[in-house]
């Protein structure tokens, strides 16, 4: 269980990485960063969740949720 923990961490850490990286493409200001956890814990929540039912990688998954933001 202990390494289910640490994956996630490192996931959420990945999604912020993202989300700051996407936000300066962008050009838009950098949210707060309790607002880019909450986005990082619903992107990898959702990520897991089409992993599980489309096979596919969770990190591939994440950045298209990321992509699809600005949409």
């Amino acid at each position: 269980m202990i390494a289910m923990g640490f994956f996630r961490q490192q996931e959420e850490r990945l999604a912020i990485r993202f989300l700051s990286w996407q936000y300066q493409k962008w050009g838009k200001p950098i949210p707060e960063d309790a607002e880019l956890k909450l986005l990082a814990v619903k992107i990898v929540d959702d990520a897991h969740r089409i992993a599980r039912q489309s096979g596919q990688n969770v990190i591939s998954i994440m950045k298209e949720l990321i992509g699809d933001l600005k949409k």
